[in-house]
Parts: structure tokens; sequence; C-alpha cells
């Protein structure tokens, strides 16, 4: 049970997904390893909004989330490039800093956008995660990220982000040939999406505002839990 009373358990449908969550419902958004299949990424969120044409959720400051370090406890961002994915690496917890993220998906999209905020609520940027199609289940939504990102300034100019990290998990075997050529497609559909001003970029998402009531959502302690339709 979350703090505040809410739940981040749902009813599990007979196809393994989950039914629409109501505004303030806490849930998990995770993130499996790449090339393999354990959770190593959970984040406690708040559902601002859920239906047939989007998933909008709140990453409020001071979340406590996992995250991935290398075996020593060592932060991944410090390991250098050559080596980052792979020296053995474990899980550690920590706290989300700094402002909170609203993160929206659409069902089937390839990439989520992310909103950042400086402090004091000044808008700093869109965040375009390229990343497998949010798989639904009881607890939350899983996914795995691509490496490669999208930064999109208030003033629509946008760049690509971390193509450095890409082309190392593509030397490292994290990403073949085939799943390289989704994530560039992907990344080019995201741009096209961009360039347009199109859904969620013209929606007015940087005028959202969390709702004051909502409490931070605790981390569960089976936050790595396979969902049912996985393990049968």
């Amino acid at each position: 049970m979350a703090e505040g009373g809410a739940t981040m358990r749902g009813e599990e449908e007979a196809d393994g997904t989950a039914g629409p969550w109501a505004p303030g419902a806490q849930i998990l958004w995770r993130y499996r390893e790449n090339g393999g299949a354990r959770i190593h990424i959970a984040r406690p969120v708040t559902v601002v909004r859920d239906d047939p044409e989007l998933l909008a959720v709140w990453m409020a400051p001071g979340t406590e989330c996992v995250k991935p370090v290398l075996a020593d406890g060592t932060p991944v961002h410090r390991e250098p490039l050559g080596t980052r994915y792979t020296k053995p690496r474990a899980v550690g917890r920590g706290r989300w800093l700094g402002t909170g993220v609203l993160k929206l998906a659409r069902p089937g999209e390839p990439w989520s956008v992310w909103l950042f905020w400086d402090p004091g609520w000044r808008f700093r940027n869109w965040y375009v995660n390229l990343e497998e199609p949010l798989a639904r289940w009881a607890g939350g939504v899983d996914s795995e990220d691509h490496f490669l990102d999208i930064s999109v300034r208030p003033d629509r100019s946008w760049s690509w982000l971390d193509e450095d990290e890409f082309a190392q998990a593509r030397r490292d075997g994290l990403v073949d040939s085939a799943l390289a050529g989704r994530v560039r497609e992907a990344g080019r559909a995201a741009v096209a999406v961009i360039e347009a001003w199109g859904t969620p970029f013209a929606d007015g998402w940087e005028n959202w505002r969390p709702d004051p009531s909502w409490t931070v959502p605790s981390l569960p302690r089976d936050w790595d839990r396979t969902p049912a339709h996985a393990s049968s």
C-alpha cells in the first residue's frame, strides 16, 4: 500500500493488461535491462490521465526509485563509455533529485515524451525517450530503453542526444542491426511529429501542474515482481 492509502495494484485482465487507471492512482513505470529480462529501473508515479489516446504520469520530486549501478555501487554515468555496458551491474536505490517529471506515452508508440521544469515551474524542455512501446500490467507499465533520445527546446528547435551511447551499445552487442534500424525509424517518426508540432508538443502540457493533494508514492517491496501474463 502506497502513502495516502492509494494502491499500486489494479485489476489484471485475462490478456494480462490493466484496465484504465483513475487520476491519482499510483503505479510503477519500469524498464528492463538491455539484453536481459531483469527490471533495473523502477519509478513510482501518479497517474494524471489514462485513456485510449494517452497515458500521462507524474514523478514527484523526492520519489524513491530503483536504478542500475555497477556491481561495486559506482553510478553508471561515472564509468567510461568504453566499459559502461560490459562491467557487471547491480541495482541500487536513490531519490529523484530536482524538480519532478511529467511523462506522456501514446499506446503502441515507440517513444515517450517527458517534460522538465527548472525551479519555480520555468519550463525547460521536452525529452523524447526512444524505447519499446509500453507494456501494461496490473501494477504499471514496462519498457526497454533504446539509448537514443531527442531534446526539444521551448523555441521548437531539437537535437539528438546520446548518440555516443547508442553507438557503444551497438558495439557491445546490446543493439543489433535490426533493432538499430527500428530505433532510427522511430527517431525519424518522432522528428516528423516535432517538426509538424503535433501531439503532445502542441497540447499545452508545459502549463500543467500536479494536484497539491497528491502524496509521493512509496516504492513497493515487490517493485521487481513479474507480471502474471509474462510468467504464464
